[in-house]
């Protein structure tokens, strides 16, 4: 989560701690799984991986053979089959990641493994309607422009010149999550930095403070 600006929702730190000593105690008895950027995670029946460094990405396939991006899993984010009706469905590292892998029955005896995961599922439950919110859009642009903001505010790193979305994502995976072509992302993602408010360095992009102070006023407005 971002420490600035005041318009971006944070979770108060008091909220997880119970969880993060739980997980921390777990971490000093069991090895985590560790995966390098790009390999696919194993994800078994019956059991969660909680995301401990590192960003994963969901994805299932069409009949038509085209890959759907589902979502992203940051830092304590919990993932795993027994969270999906998709099939087929599987995750990849899309940095460095450590997962922390917890059996579904040690998960049901532990009220704070269960409050925990729960606390962190509202937030995969809270992006995943923000991403259907993104592809109901109409326009192609606004469906960039809305993932763009929302990577920003869920994953973004501060930096002096905004906010930097810590993963290398390309053309095509963008073009997949918004359901359009990879040339259309690459022309308008040029747009966006005509305009100003996006940058990149280094291949991450780079949002600037302005547009996530008017995407989040913009979102409050509606309700």
């Amino acid at each position: 989560m971002l420490a600035k600006p005041s318009v971006l929702p944070l979770r108060p730190a008091s909220a997880h701690q119970s969880f993060i000593d739980a997980l921390e105690q777990l971490y000093r008895e069991r090895t985590l799984i560790a995966y390098k950027a790009g390999q696919t995670i194993s994800l078994q029946q019956g059991a969660l991986l909680v995301v401990c460094r590192g960003i994963v990405q969901l994805s299932t396939i069409q009949p038509d053979g085209c890959e759907t991006l589902l979502g992203l899993a940051g830092p304590s984010t919990p993932i795993g089959l027994p969270l999906t009706i998709i099939n087929p469905y599987w995750a990849t590292a899309l940095t460095d990641v450590d997962v922390l892998p917890l059996a579904m029955a040690e998960i049901e005896a532990s009220p704070v493994l269960m409050a925990g995961l729960g606390h962190n599922l509202v937030g995969r439950l809270q992006q995943t309607e923000a991403w259907l919110a993104i592809s109901g859009k109409r326009l192609v642009v606004d469906r960039l422009h809305h993932l763009l903001v929302l990577l920003a505010q869920e994953l973004g790193q501060v930096e002096p010149s905004g906010v930097r979305i810590p993963v290398r994502l390309t053309h095509h995976q963008l073009a997949t999550a918004i359901g359009t072509t990879r040339v259309t992302v690459t022309r308008l993602l040029k747009d966006f930095k005509t305009q100003g408010w996006l940058k990149t360095h280094h291949r991450y992009f780079i949002v600037n403070w302005e547009q996530l102070n008017i995407a989040s006023t913009s979102e409050s407005s509606l309700f």
